[in-house]
């Protein structure tokens, strides 16, 4: 999906050739999902959270922090994400630079580097391309172990060419610092030094921390609607604490919706707010689910299919269907294998099954196990050749 600003706002020539553009990482461990504070900065921001036992802890102050972690939460959310990253709604190019510009006050690095990894977040969610998956590398690591990783600093900006149209946002990206040092002297000047560490650093670990969730625990602990070939996870308490994120695995089912909570009763706050925004034209063209996409009856791509397929054929154990073969097969076992049965080699209704038990309600269920039938049997028959050959 492609969601530009208003055709009425002048787009200005692209700058992106004028950038250094990172190289695509396609290796393992190639991409961010959301935020990669300077390693410095993260933790010295940490350790100044103890700065309020000098400073105190004003009744201002913590309003202050409360109010920040929601509205910059809101920057985070409708910003880096659903607007950047997804382009699920349209909006002026004034409040494109003031979205990115909240979302920057995060601390989160520049909006074309979030925007850029997220999308190659999605591209490879899970895989071992994923930099922060918890099935490849643990909890911790995709919690905040690969902050520590300075290949992930760059900004891949060719794949955001609908971004680097606008100079600003270059800009903004470049001087990625600007908006978090401006929020700074803002709440020295409210309260000075307790505005600062409880009002700022308070409010900016906090918000680290609930966009990290979504790295870690949203793809670990809640529920899956509907199958996408992760472990995306809609978790109701996650979607509290980040305005609407944590209905996760709907998102990975639909990405173009700009409401993640499908249901009416998934509280889905960013969505809400955008809503009411759009009452007064200040955004636009907010993307929907489609119904057959919310009841589940829409079937899954052919990439998350042959993805999740091949998940179930290698649940299977294939070296001891070919041992098991070995016994009952010599020759031409590739094309007669459809029509061979022996005792561990499962059948197509042995396999939905199994699907069935994995994966959540899907309507290619049948497609998926009959793809994981093709898939087992190429694999048992190279092994057998292999075999015979040695």
């Amino acid at each position: 999906m492609s969601l530009s600003t208003s055709s009425h706002h002048t787009a200005h020539t692209a700058t992106s050739a004028s950038v250094t553009h990172a190289p695509q990482a396609g290796a393992p461990h190639g991409h961010d999902d959301t935020v990669y504070p300077g390693k410095a900065l993260f933790i010295a921001l940490h350790i100044a959270c103890f700065a309020a036992i000098f400073t105190g802890v004003s009744s201002t102050a913590i309003l202050l922090a409360v109010t920040l972690y929601v509205v910059r939460m809101f920057g985070v959310t409708a910003g880096y994400h659903r607007y950047f990253s997804h382009r699920t709604f349209k909006t002026s190019r004034v409040m494109q630079f003031l979205l990115a510009f909240l979302a920057q006050t995060t601390a989160q690095k520049g909006t074309l580097w979030w925007a850029s990894h997220h999308r190659h977040h999605h591209r490879h969610s899970d895989t071992e391309h994923d930099v922060h998956s918890p099935r490849h590398d643990g909890f911790w690591q995709a919690h905040l172990g690969w902050i520590f990783e300075p290949q992930w600093d760059k900004t891949n900006f060719d794949s955001v060419p609908d971004l680097t149209a606008f100079p600003e946002l270059v800009w903004l990206n470049k001087y990625e610092h600007v908006p978090t040092l401006a929020l700074m002297a803002l709440c020295f000047w409210i309260e000075s030094w307790t505005g600062l560490v409880v009002g700022f650093v308070w409010s900016t670990v906090a918000t680290w921390h609930g966009t990290f969730m979504i790295n870690s625990l949203a793809h670990v602990h809640g529920r899956q609607r509907y199958v996408t070939g992760d472990d995306s996870r809609n978790n109701w308490w996650l979607a509290i604490i980040t305005l609407g994120e944590g209905w996760h695995n709907n998102h990975h089912a639909y990405q173009r919706s700009t409401r993640q909570g499908f249901r009416w009763y998934e509280v889905d706050v960013t969505f809400y707010v955008l809503k009411a925004m759009s009452w007064v034209g200040l955004v636009w063209d907010l993307g929907a689910p489609p119904p057959e996409v919310v009841r589940n009856e829409r079937p899954v791509g052919k990439a998350v299919l042959e993805k999740v397929a091949r998940q179930l054929a290698a649940s299977f154990n294939v070296e001891q269907m070919v041992t098991d073969a070995m016994a009952h097969v010599r020759e031409q076992m590739h094309d007669a294998m459809s029509h061979v049965h022996w005792p561990t080699f499962p059948s197509r209704e042995e396999l939905r099954a199994r699907a069935q038990a994995m994966l959540p309600t899907t309507p290619s269920l049948d497609a998926i196990a009959e793809r994981a039938h093709e898939l087992l049997a190429e694999r048992v028959a190279e092994r057998l050749g292999r075999s015979a050959a040695a």
